[in-house]
């Protein structure tokens, strides 16, 4: 993976990234969550009542162990339904289709056995693109280079 650009949307400006555990679990566990989508970052930055979006560089530093989900697939489910019931992996960063709020409903109905697998891809093949990058590590953290941040 060559240099690409990411977006962060948050709160405020984060020139140091941190991993900050917290209380939510999250698709790909503990990390310091961005996207190649700048709109996404929007949205995600809008929920807050300061909104704002960093911008970064990333030079992925090939020693790290990456976990790839080029799209939604049985294993890409299995792996945030793991990370959201709390269990550990070993990737520095992990790439991969973001489960928003409407597909965590079906992913928490098929955990629940409310619907079959079948069933939840009927109803998350119909959702919009995402992408999230999890940087999972302080070793990912090194990657990432401020470039700025904007009050959207």
């Amino acid at each position: 993976m060559g240099a690409v650009t990411v977006f962060h949307g948050g709160p405020t400006e984060v020139r140091d990234p941190k991993i900050i555990p917290g209380r939510f679990t999250k698709d790909f566990g503990p990390g310091f969550y961005c996207t190649v989508i700048r709109e996404q970052a929007v949205r995600w930055a809008r929920r807050l009542p300061t909104s704002v979006v960093n911008e970064y560089g990333v030079h992925i530093d090939s020693s790290l162990r990456i976990r790839e989900f080029k799209e939604m697939t049985n294993e890409w489910l299995d792996f945030i339904a793991a990370c959201r019931a709390g269990e550990p992996h070993d990737y520095d960063i992990v790439i991969g289709p973001m489960a928003n709020d409407q597909v965590w409903n079906y992913v928490a109905d098929y955990l629940d056995g409310v619907i079959t697998r079948d069933q939840f891809w009927v109803l998350a093949q119909f959702k919009y693109p995402t992408h999230q990058m999890a940087f999972c590590t302080a070793r990912s953290l090194k990657c990432l280079k401020f470039v700025s941040s904007q009050e959207v």
